[in-house]
Formats: structure tokens, sequence, C-alpha cells
């Protein structure tokens, strides 16, 4: 599945979140590190899920630029 996941400069590093997954949280000190520790933590948050029997949220969120 691919979800979107926003990215945010946050002090000296990075953090992102996935809104279709809430609470799927992660951080990075570059950006490489952050898109690598948030694709772990889908991972891992849907492990959760499923070994909860609880449902997998399917991707629904879109991520657009829009110019202001």
């Amino acid at each position: 599945m691919r979800y979107a996941v926003v990215i945010e400069k946050a002090g000296g590093n990075y953090s992102a979140y996935v809104p279709d997954l809430p609470g799927c949280v992660a951080t990075g000190s570059t950006l490489d590190a952050v898109e690598e520790n948030i694709r772990d933590a889908i991972r891992f948050h849907i492990e959760g899920l499923i070994e909860d029997s609880l449902p997998v949220p399917p991707p629904a969120a879109r991520a657009e630029y829009v110019e202001a």
C-alpha cells in the first residue's frame, strides 16, 4: 500500500506523520533518515493493527502543492 506522508522541518531535525494512520509518526536528523524511519513506522503500525485484529485503514489522503 502507498500512504501519503507529511514531513515537516522541526527545529534541528525532521518529523513525519501519516494522516491515514493516526499515531504513526517518526523523526530523523535528515530527510533520508526520516523517510526510512517513517517506512519502518508504517510497517510496525500495520503489524500492530493486524495483531490486535483491528482494520488496516486503506490509503485515502492526498497531498498536493497549491500556488498561493
